[in-house]
């Protein structure tokens, strides 16, 4: 049986299975495929029966609630205190990558676990079924390879978006406001993917695009942060795009708080990686 992801959960046997041929075949060891069934090492299987694949329940690092499917397939989770990455995603047989795209969401790890890993956050563990038409449209992409604008194909949905780009709904709403959740997204519609225009907490400051809408710079305002000015103009690397020309330094801008990464106001900032703006170092 498998999961949204194609992942193997449970596998019912045929005649001629050995326990370790089944957990060869699945890259898991015969102890690991015999614990989560209650069974000893070598014990013989029957055609028929049915072999789960990951673990019963709760374990270290991931001690949380799950809530499953008809057949059994986990589909959501309630995260523990003491729960980790690398937990959640042996338990549930998922990558990192899988949950992140379940969950619509650029990454799943953070330092200190303050992003996704917290404590009480209900996570999805799957992916409602999308049609298989979706996600084949037109993209625009900045020069750090991240998606713009995506112009729709038939089949395309929030859901199938948000998958495909780690965008929730409410975020496509938002940077869209003709779309409404109520109603299909046509065919052709020209979907903005990153705020861009619109100002976010720590990143209120004007900015400027080329002729196909493609953020180039930015001048900061009061209280802005570096991680939300990437977050606004869909930038993975801020300081690249501002690498100084001489010095050591990682970027020429200047900040008035460097451990919260506040950014001092007034600066004009690059924000694509292919026009920077080089400055001597500090």
């Amino acid at each position: 049986m498998q999961d949204s992801f194609g992942n193997a959960d449970f596998y019912t046997t045929v005649p001629g299975d050995t326990l370790p041929a089944v957990a060869a075949a699945y890259k898991l060891s015969e102890a690991k495929v015999a614990g989560f069934n209650g069974l000893q090492p070598g014990t013989p299987l029957s055609p028929g029966t049915r072999l789960r694949l990951i673990p019963a329940g709760p374990m270290p690092g991931a001690q949380g609630a799950a809530t499953i499917d008809a057949n059994g397939i986990p589909t959501g989770y309630t995260i523990e205190p003491e729960d980790s990455l690398a937990g959640i995603t042996y338990r549930f047989n998922l990558t990192s990558e899988q949950l992140a795209e379940a969950n619509k969401v650029p990454f799943t790890y953070e330092k200190g676990n303050v992003f996704f890993i917290q404590a009480g956050k209900v996570i999805q563990l799957q992916k409602k079924p999308v049609d298989s038409r979706s996600g084949s449209g037109t993209e625009v992409n900045n020069s750090f390879g991240q998606t713009v604008f995506y112009t729709t194909v038939d089949g395309d949905s929030f859901d199938s978006l948000g998958y495909k780009f780690r965008s929730t709904t409410a975020q496509i709403l938002m940077y869209n406001p003709s779309l409404s959740a109520d109603q299909p997204i046509p065919a052709g519609t020209k979907v903005r993917l990153i705020p861009g225009e619109l100002k976010i907490e720590g990143a209120q400051g004007t900015s400027t695009a080329d002729a196909q809408g493609i953020p180039l710079t930015y001048t900061t305002a009061p209280g802005d942060i570096e991680r939300q000015v990437s977050f606004r103009f869909g930038v993975t690397d801020l300081r690249s795009a501002n690498r100084p020309s001489t010095g050591t330094a990682g970027a020429w801008y200047d900040f008035t708080d460097l451990p919260n990464g506040e950014l001092a106001p007034g600066q004009t900032i690059s924000v694509a990686l292919d026009k920077p703006i080089n400055k001597p170092g500090p």
